[in-house]
């Protein structure tokens, strides 16, 4: 049996925590951090009734006092400065003094530790909430200690860090790829995941963790719905969706400006980057898909009939060494598949486009790292960037509005994109 004693001074360790946090007092959060010697990390601690964790807790006690700001803003009495008033600019003085003290604190406690992307139970990361209170170096904050994160935790992908199958196979399932990044929560939850189109949601609540996995090896397996303006896997995740045609007709052109190019496309789905793409017109059009309801789809459609195109039947993994080794050369190249992870991306850029890619040619894929949440895209799109420069690429970005989709999720598992805007990157090798 529990001795109830225990569990309100493990509360109180928690409050005393967290209040430190709200205050900002950095000499308490040490002692109190280092000095606890509970199981699990005192800098992730979290508030039962708010979910608040301390950077949650920093980070919001920088909002100024609603009743402050009213009084700040009340007319002077009879038109003349009222007895005790302070100089004008002594509340905009205060909150300057908050938010130095509260880029302080967050700071000791990333050193220490602190989950950059941990949920309250608003549903809402540290970042989230400096986001949406304005505090723009607390939120600056907050994407670079994911991003230092994300680097890590990839570059620890490359390593061999199991050796029973059972444990190869959990690893296996926790790559997921839903329909645009995710971001995952906790530690056991750290690494956004390249999507195509369906998402597991970055910051997902627990009951989430019932659901069916995300792999590729599910999605490939699996029976697909085409409808008019989406394509869906067996578990109801959007795998691709009519909403998207924008975005693939501006990266069609901006891939092909002119006719007679070169071009290979990693992912049909819908076609609907296909269509843009043979709309301009390509000397030779190659395009790679996995999944064999899609191929007979793409068959039933007269794809593998339309003059240039060339259709393999198979995993990219698979079919690019043969087209390497053929010397096949192309001026654009596409990148949009379904249900990989953020490691399979990246060897595909770092490995097997300069195989691919003409000297003058340039390369993009579907951007939807992390876009469950702004700030899991803003992280995932400085990782892509850092990991793009160090392959030997440049790349620019064009933000396209995305127009709100609420109705578009009808049926669909969960929103894949949640974001307001769209970051189309334009890849080329450097100068």
């Amino acid at each position: 049996m529990v001795d109830p004693a225990i569990d309100i001074d493990v509360d109180l360790d928690v409050q005393e925590i967290l209040l430190a946090a709200s205050q900002h007092d950095i000499p308490q959060l040490r002692r109190l951090i280092r000095g606890n010697e509970t199981s699990g990390n005192p800098a992730n601690v979290k508030d039962p009734e708010t979910g608040y964790s301390p950077l949650h807790a920093a980070i919001a006690a920088c909002e100024p006092d609603e009743e402050e700001e009213e009084e700040e803003h009340e007319p002077p009495v009879n038109g003349g400065a009222p007895n005790g008033v302070e100089p004008e600019n002594k509340q905009a003085t205060e909150h300057e003094s908050m938010i130095r003290s509260g880029v302080q604190t967050v700071k000791f406690l990333l050193q220490e530790g602190a989950i950059w992307n941990d949920l309250d139970l608003n549903n809402e990361t540290p970042g989230c909430i400096a986001r949406r209170l304005g505090f723009t170096e607390l939120y600056e904050m907050i994407v670079d200690a994911g991003v230092r994160a994300e680097l890590l935790l990839n570059r620890l992908d490359g390593y061999e860090q199991l050796s029973d199958d059972e444990d190869e196979m959990e690893e296996d399932e926790e790559q997921q790829r839903g329909g645009s990044g995710a971001a995952q929560t906790a530690e056991a939850e750290a690494v956004p995941e390249l999507v195509d189109a369906a998402a597991a949601s970055s910051t997902a609540p627990a009951a989430a963790a019932a659901e069916p996995h995300v792999t590729n090896s599910r999605y490939l397996n699996s029976d697909l719905t085409f409808q008019n303006d989406r394509l869906l896997d067996q578990d109801q995740n959007g795998v691709m969706m009519a909403w998207e045609s924008d975005i693939m007709a501006r990266s069609a052109k901006k891939l092909l400006p002119t006719p007679g190019l070169r071009v290979l496309n990693v992912g049909h789905g819908m076609g609907i980057v296909d269509g843009f793409l043979h709309e301009q017109s390509p000397a030779s059009h190659h395009i790679i898909e996995a999944h064999p309801e899609v191929v007979a789809e793409m068959k039933r459609k007269g794809w593998h009939e339309k003059p240039g195109v060339t259709i393999h039947e198979g995993r990219w993994q698979d079919i690019v060494p043969g087209l390497v080794a053929q010397g096949e050369m192309f001026d654009a190249i596409y990148y949009d598949t379904f249900a990989e992870s953020y490691a399979d991306f990246r060897e595909f850029f770092t490995e097997q486009v300069i195989g691919l890619l003409d000297q003058e040619g340039k390369w993009s894929f579907f951007n939807g790292m992390g876009a469950d949440r702004q700030i899991s895209y803003d992280v995932y799109q400085k990782v892509a960037e850092m990991d793009l420069f160090e392959a030997g690429f440049d790349v620019e970005w064009e933000e396209i509005n995305v127009p709100k989709l609420e109705g578009e999720w009808n049926g669909v598992r969960r929103p894949y994109w949640m974001i307001d805007d769209y970051r189309l990157p334009l890849c080329k090798y450097m100068d």
